[in-house]
């Protein structure tokens, strides 16, 4: 799927443009990152203060290092200091988790934070809860227990996505293996270096230890087409990216990581021995936006062509290059890379691509197979011997006795732990005179029939919302329980079969990826949001805003003459296809009636 752009721009226009990462024209937040000492001061100073929370500059850098500062507001009291408190995310491409990382993970949770863990939609653990005199103990230890916070948050290249299942057939373990060369490609090098210092006393054996391959084309960093100018930072430089940078890699056919909402979407292809053979490469999604401001919006990647695989990284690092170049350090509302490629246009960003950047050419995209949001939910034959299983987790919150329990069987049977991006679990590596025990266990812990959740709970994801993020304007993950319960109420009424995807989100900036949901609440105000209609099941295309500010009491009245047209016109496609074939006009005379 494409999107608009200015395809009339060309390559005499390429140089109009300032190289904003090493130039002119910064936000005084671009000048701050580079004073910082690559993501250093004020935050090592504040580390060892007394006080119970951190200014905003620190705060600002804190975000790279894996953490947000948060407010409790259900805890809010008039007169009193703000409940101050720091939520922590991990980095784990593919969303892999050792059995001894999550088990640290668990404890941590429980000994500093609130007692649950959460599963996020990019595939990582976060916790919540963490005061600011326990952070370094925390990331201390993740860090001592082989896993990382760096770049989970900020300017940078964020968690790389891949398939979760682990399967060791056809082209998942290529991918597996893509996404984790991607992260470690893509890995800031100065920034790793304050990291280990702030957090471990500096021990740089801790240090990413990147494949062979990755090891070479990170060399290339200093290359004059890829160099920042910055030798201690040579991908970034002082200032790393304009905005946060996200990529995926999948198979064909599985759509499990929603391909088309991120910077840089890889469908890999190998031959019959699983070799990486190339990619299918799609640039400039992204979900973001802000309400009221048109200049912001929900956007699908565009195909750019096909790479061979043993190139595909240096592609990667070349179109990060370009974003980091090109990308508007002015306002960070318009930063993605999604508004360059909107404006400049798709021919623009691959003639910039070939002949300033990457300097080779692409190859026509590959056919691919209709795509399927898969999900591994339930029993799944791993490998020879080895078995996995799915276990839903709806908004991905681990808590109470499930997440004692799963800590049972993980450290029992020491089994790897992997995050999906529909914010479910896999417990892996499960050897074939285990699985009745498994089984048994999860049974009593209530996980029984796990390949068949109930249908609207199985893809619908919120994002935590309220009382923690300082963005959310309205409930989304409490309250989506009850907003699924009304919702399957007026479907069985109706007698339709059919389940519908769904997603919550307490603002508008899209952690949840309602944009792509067939029915979407995005936050518009106190108990009330924004209707969003017209996704595709498998992810393929953009809903659209139909109601601007709809209160939640309202909701059956909204979306009764909806379901009830489908209804009538036999239900037999999907909810969001069934809105775009009846077109805005009849949605919206549909949605003006009383009911």
């Amino acid at each position: 799927m494409t999107n608009g752009g200015k395809e009339a721009n060309q390559m005499s226009e390429i140089d109009l443009f300032p190289c904003l990462a090493n130039g002119a024209e910064k936000s005084k937040f671009e000048q701050f990152k580079t004073s910082s000492q690559y993501l250093r001061e004020p935050l090592a100073t504040e580390l060892v203060n007394d006080s119970a929370s951190f200014t905003n500059d620190a705060v600002q850098l804190l975000k790279f290092h894996g953490s947000y500062q948060q407010d409790n507001r259900d805890n809010r009291q008039k007169g009193s200091d703000k409940d101050w408190q720091l939520m922590l995310r991990l980095r784990s491409p593919g969303g892999l988790i050792p059995s001894s990382l999550f088990l640290s993970l668990d404890e941590l949770s429980n000994k500093f934070g609130n007692g649950t863990l959460r599963a996020t939609t990019r595939q990582a653990f976060q916790m919540h809860g963490i005061r600011k005199n326990n952070l370094g103990q925390v990331i201390g230890t993740i860090i001592r227990s082989m896993g990382s916070t760096l770049s989970a948050c900020g300017d940078i290249s964020r968690n790389v996505m891949a398939p979760a299942a682990p399967f060791n057939k056809g082209g998942y373990p290529a991918a597996r293996k893509l996404a984790n060369e991607i992260a470690d490609v893509l890995a800031p090098n100065a920034a790793e270096e304050t990291y280990l210092d702030l957090w471990v006393n500096g021990d740089l054996s801790y240090r990413i230890k990147p494949s062979k391959r990755a090891k070479e084309t990170r060399k290339k960093q200093f290359n004059q087409n890829i160099f920042s100018g910055d030798s201690k930072e040579p991908l970034y430089g002082s200032t790393y990216m304009p905005r946060k940078f996200k990529c995926a890699v999948t198979v064909p056919g599985d759509n499990s990581v929603d391909l088309l909402t991120h910077d840089i979407g890889l469908v890999a292809y190998t031959n019959e021995r699983g070799i990486l053979k190339g990619c299918n490469v799609y640039v400039g999604g992204g979900m973001g936006r802000t309400h009221n401001n048109e200049k912001t919006f929900a956007r699908t990647a565009d195909p750019l062509g096909y790479v061979e695989g043993a190139e595909v990284l240096e592609l990667v690092q070349s179109i990060l290059a370009i974003q980091r170049d090109y990308g508007d350090r002015k306002t960070r509302r318009h930063a993605r890379m999604k508004y360059l490629i909107n404006e400049r246009g798709l021919i623009w960003f691959k003639e910039v691509l070939t002949t300033k950047y990457f300097l080779k050419k692409l190859k026509p995209l590959r056919n691919e197979p209709t795509s399927k949001l898969e999900d591994y939910l339930g029993w799944h034959k791993q490998d020879k011997g080895k078995w996995f299983i799915g276990i839903p987790l709806l908004s991905g919150r681990l808590t109470g006795k499930l997440k004692n329990g799963l800590r049972k069987i993980v450290e029992k049977y020491q089994l790897e732990v992997r995050i999906t991006p529909n914010q479910d679990i896999l417990l892996c590596n499960i050897g074939g005179i285990q699985k009745s025990s498994v089984r048994n266990s999860l049974r009593e812990l209530g996980l029984e029939r796990l390949d068949s959740p109930p249908p609207i709970e199985r893809h619908a994801i919120a994002c935590p919302a309220l009382p923690l993020c300082g963005l959310a304007i309205t409930e989304a993950e409490r309250e989506l329980p009850m907003i699924l319960n009304r919702i399957q109420g007026q479907l069985d009424e109706l007698n339709i079969k059919k389940s519908i995807l769904i997603r919550v989100t307490g603002c508008p900036n899209g952690c949840a990826r309602p944009y792509m949901a067939e029915l979407a609440l995005v936050g518009s105000g106190v108990n009330s949001y924004q209707l969003w209609l017209g996704g595709t099941p498998n992810l393929q295309s953009l809903a659209k805003p139909y109601i601007e500010r709809m209160s939640i009491e309202n909701l059956e009245k909204t979306l009764s003459p909806l379901f009830i047209s489908w209804k009538e016109a036999g239900s037999k496609t999907s909810f969001g296809e069934h809105i775009k074939r009846i077109g805005d006009q009849e949605v919206k005379k549909l949605l003006s009636q009383e009911v």
